[in-house]
């Protein structure tokens, strides 16, 4: 599966709203039958369009109310020290993602915390200075978020929004290849 139709798309937005759904309830708000329906559903996850289902946990009613963006400066930048940075973020349990972005050995970290801490980012950098080789940080920034809208979740709204996108992405080589459904 290479291309995506309108059905397709449809059925991706309504599993991401609800993956619980049953075949039958999709193949009706998708406006297909119950047979064709679960055989889009079947392709889409063997072509990985869809990697998973998943439940959705209120960080807040779990203890987890404070999301932290940590940004770390690395001060070499090179294979090695940026596979043992990543080894020692991989190793503290608040960083729920990791990117490594443009600039000189830049971490973006994205970090969950009681409210209890929310002063977050002293001891997630000091659990990386401990794990990671010497000298690993030169820098260090962080900022606590007060609100959001979206969920990363939900991204079919942006990708059927135009299909002229989708064109331009495969003219710069680029292929989605992977949504996460909740």
């Amino acid at each position: 599966m290479e291309t995506l139709d309108k059905f397709d798309l449809a059925i991706l937005d309504e599993l991401q709203k609800d993956g619980r759904l049953t075949n039958a309830e999709l193949a009706s708000r998708v406006g297909l039958s119950a047979a064709p329906c679960w055989r889009r559903v079947r392709a889409l996850e063997v072509g990985g369009f869809i990697k998973g289902y998943h439940a959705k946990i209120d960080r807040n009613r779990i203890g987890l109310g404070v999301l932290a963006f940590v940004r770390l400066d690395a001060d070499r930048n090179n294979g090695e020290s940026t596979r043992a940075m990543e080894e020692a973020i991989r190793k503290i349990p608040e960083i729920v993602s990791c990117h490594y972005i443009s600039g000189a050995g830049t971490f973006e970290l994205h970090g969950l915390r009681g409210v209890a801490l929310a002063a977050p980012t002293k001891p997630m950098i000091g659990q990386i200075n401990v794990c990671a080789p010497r000298p690993a940080i030169t820098s260090a920034g962080a900022a606590c978020v007060h609100w959001k809208w979206g969920d990363s979740r939900d991204i079919t709204p942006r990708l059927t929004a135009t299909a002229s996108a989708w064109a331009c992405w495969r003219s710069c080589g680029w292929t989605p290849t992977a949504i996460t459904v909740s």
